[in-house]
C-alpha cells in the first residue's frame, strides 16, 4: 500500500518528530537550518560562532507550532535569515489595539503560507490573533489579508524553499496539489 492510499484509509497522525525529520531532510544540508521542537517560546537563532546551525525552536510538541515557525523561516529573505527571530517587532500576549493591528500586518504573509503547509499536511489551520489576554479575535481584516495573500501564494509567489517544503509535506502525507486557489475560501479562515 503507498502512501496515498495509506492515507485515504488511517487518520493522519501528526507528529511533531515527523514534521522535524521533513523539515530537516529539506533543509538541514541545503541551508544549515535545524527545526527544533520542545521550547517554552518559539524563536529563531541564527548561526554563529558558538551555534553552528541556525535554529528554528517551535513550543512544546505542538504541530501547530512547527508549522507556523516554519512558514516565518520560509517568508524570511536571506538578509532577516541573519537576524535573530529575524529581526521584527514583538510585543507579547496584551497588545493594545494599535500593537494588534501591527502584529496583523507582518502576520499575514507567514499564516497564509501556514495555511497552505497545513493543507499539505492534512492538518487543521486556525488564524492566530496570538493575543489571548487582550481579547482579540482575528479581524475581518486580517483574514482577508490572509486570504488574499493564500491567493497570490497560489498564483505563483511562492518561493523556492516554500515550494520544496510543501512537496516534501504532499509527498509524506499523501495530500496532492495543495497549491491551487480553489481549494480555499475565505469563509475556511477561522
Amino acid at each position: 500500500m503507498n502512501q496515498s492510499e495509506r492515507a485515504a484509509i488511517l487518520p493522519l497522525q501528526h507528529r511533531c518528530e515527523e514534521l522535524q525529520t521533513i523539515f530537516n531532510n529539506c533543509f538541514l544540508s541545503s541551508h544549515n537550518t535545524e527545526l527544533i521542537g520542545g521550547a517554552s517560546e518559539p524563536l529563531y537563532l541564527p548561526a554563529n560562532e558558538h551555534r553552528p546551525r541556525n535554529c528554528i525552536y517551535f513550543t512544546l510538541d505542538y504541530y501547530a507550532s512547527g508549522l507556523h515557525e516554519i512558514a516565518h523561516w520560509l517568508v524570511a529573505g536571506e538578509a532577516r535569515r541573519k537576524l535573530e527571530d529575524y529581526g521584527y517587532w514583538y510585543a507579547p500576549d496584551g497588545r493594545n489595539t494599535e500593537q494588534q493591528q501591527e502584529f496583523e500586518a507582518v502576520e499575514a504573509r507567514p499564516q497564509a503560507l501556514e495555511c497552505i503547509l497545513a493543507r499539505a499536511a492534512g492538518f487543521p489551520f486556525r488564524i492566530s490573533a496570538d493575543n489571548l489576554i487582550g481579547g482579540a479575535m482575528p479581524s475581518e481584516q486580517f483574514r482577508h489579508r490572509i486570504y488574499d495573500q493564500i491567493l497570490s501564494y497560489c498564483h505563483g509567489l511562492l518561493n523556492q524553499r516554500s515550494l520544496a517544503f510543501i512537496e516534501a509535506l504532499t509527498e509524506f502525507y499523501g495530500t496532492g496539489d495543495v497549491v491551487n486557489a480553489n481549494l480555499y475560501r475565505l469563509e475556511m479562515l477561522r
